[in-house]
């Protein structure tokens, strides 16, 4: 069976009083448009797990990002083109530190049909993956308690 490494992030930033989180509709004709996902890709040749997840975030959402917090893994198995797949995707929480979201790199429109800020506390139930979802539990878990002062460093 046929192994991909992939690594994403959950984005957040500290607005009105509460945590937001950077959500991603992707554009694949598979995809149904109520789908919701957290910015994510394969690792380029060489490219540690959270290089690969900045990237991707500043791609798919057209943010800067900070942050080294690893959330965990995701794991499972997927069939393309009659191959089984093994996927491991590594998550990590990142706080926005500049750029606009939707505002994406040129040729990224082919793959993010659009982006948007949810309520972290919302993000669990907009998601559209399992794995996903528990990834921003996570994050619900871990910025529990932050102070306002904390999240802006």
């Amino acid at each position: 069976m046929r192994r991909e490494f992939s690594a994403g992030a959950v984005v957040v930033r500290r607005m009105r009083g509460r945590w937001w989180i950077a959500l991603v509709r992707p554009r694949r004709e598979h995809h149904r448009p109520e789908v919701w996902a957290l910015p994510k890709g394969q690792l380029d040749p060489g490219e540690r797990p959270l290089e690969a997840a900045l990237r991707e975030v500043r791609e798919e959402t057209g943010l800067r990002a900070r942050g080294e917090h690893k959330l965990g893994d995701v794991r499972y198995v997927y069939t393309w083109d009659g191959e089984r797949i093994f996927k491991v995707v590594s998550f990590f929480l990142l706080q926005a530190t500049g750029g606009r979201l939707g505002d994406l790199p040129p040729g990224m429109e082919i793959e993010v049909a659009e982006t948007r800020w949810v309520p972290l506390a919302e993000a669990p139930s907009r998601l559209s993956y399992g794995g996903e979802k528990q990834m921003a539990r996570q994050a619900v878990d871990a910025l529990a308690g932050v102070p306002p002062a904390a999240a802006s460093r």
